[in-house]
């Protein structure tokens, strides 16, 4: 059994009215438009049956609704979402047995209100949030409680990174060039909204925090030396700023708090990213996910990921875990679907 995290759908009405518009989206709504499988669900199905046993949890793509609909209107848009979720995984359980909540992030009090009502009445098995509302960091006096509340409430949060081409690669510049923002910007983002939650202290207050990065922490694994002695030395590299008190208010050091993330798999085919971010999150923190549909051909991510993963050579246990024990565990799915 292989359960897929991490991996995106549009609900046919959501689809026709904010993003396949003349006004929808530009730039990753272009790329969204365009996906094979994203509203079709035959063909996705058609999909689904190579790999066997195996089951998607299911998520709503990039753009954030908070882009999309006024604090006024989102909330509204984020019910519409989730119910119909909820209906595809009521008609077609085996294939899709749960979703991840959208939340108007631009409303907070409503964010908490869908939160709860997707969580308890709906189903989903937790919430997707965004590594920015609207170019403000998750540690923002309007964001932050968002995260104290879900973990109170021991609400699983996955992570998917946020960011356009009109954040620029260099100052004299207006735009990115050669989506350098999403290669990169999109790690980079990951990245940096994991770091202003480490800072922030949330998992001292909140060590049970469950919070699943998307393509697997992006660049922290890679950069574990500078994550760890570097940040040990925070503050001796900055003027007019005392950050030496920031580590002195943490009970661990900063490296320690990134390891309490969970991450996954989805790293296209990148096998030496997978063996990376596996050494660094461990086995219990990894969980399989492909990020489709959004490959250059239907099911090659899937496919790559498997590849990946197979190839770690680990025992047939540990590699269940990745691919199912770890989202029965963390999702509390109890061995919940399998496919038709």
């Amino acid at each position: 059994m292989k359960i897929d995290i991490f991996n995106h759908l549009f609900p046919k009405r959501f689809f026709d009215e904010y993003i396949n518009v003349p006004t929808g989206p530009k730039d990753i709504g272009k790329r969204v438009r365009e996906a094979a499988t994203i509203v079709d669900l035959d063909a996705r199905f058609r999909v689904m049956d190579e790999f066997g046993e195996y089951c998607q949890v299911l998520s709503l793509p990039l753009p954030p609704l908070e882009s999309l609909a006024a604090p006024e209107q989102s909330p509204a848009v984020a019910k519409m979402v989730n119910d119909s979720f909820a209906e595809l995984c009521r008609r077609y359980p085996d294939r899709f047995p749960s979703f991840i909540a959208s939340l108007p992030m631009n409303n907070l009090d409503a964010s908490l209100e869908e939160a709860d009502r997707a969580t308890r009445q709906l189903g989903a098995r937790g919430v997707q949030v965004f590594t920015n509302v609207k170019g403000k960091p998750l540690d923002s006096d309007n964001v932050l409680p968002l995260f104290e509340e879900l973990a109170r409430r021991d609400t699983v949060v996955w992570m998917h990174p946020a960011r356009g081409a009109e954040m620029t690669d260099y100052l004299s510049e207006d735009t990115s060039k050669y989506e350098i923002w999403w290669t990169f910007g999109w790690p980079y983002e990951t990245s940096a909204a994991m770091a202003r939650l480490v800072f922030s202290g949330i998992f001292d207050r909140h060590p049970d925090l469950k919070i699943i990065t998307h393509h697997m922490g992006g660049m922290i694994p890679y950069f574990e030396g500078r994550v760890g002695y570097g940040w040990d030395q925070l503050g001796k590299r900055t003027s007019g700023t005392d950050y030496t008190v920031v580590l002195k208010q943490l009970k661990k050091r900063p490296l320690d708090y990134f390891k309490m993330f969970y991450a996954d798999t989805a790293l296209f085919g990148g096998f030496g990213a997978t063996q990376c971010g596996l050494a660094f999150f461990g086995i219990d923190r990894v969980l399989f996910a492909s990020d489709v549909p959004f490959e250059p051909s239907p099911g090659l991510y899937i496919r790559e990921t498997i590849r990946c993963i197979d190839g770690l050579k680990l025992s047939a246990e540990q590699t269940d875990q990745i691919y199912r024990g770890n989202a029965e565990r963390l999702l509390h799915m109890s061995h919940s679907a399998k496919t038709a």
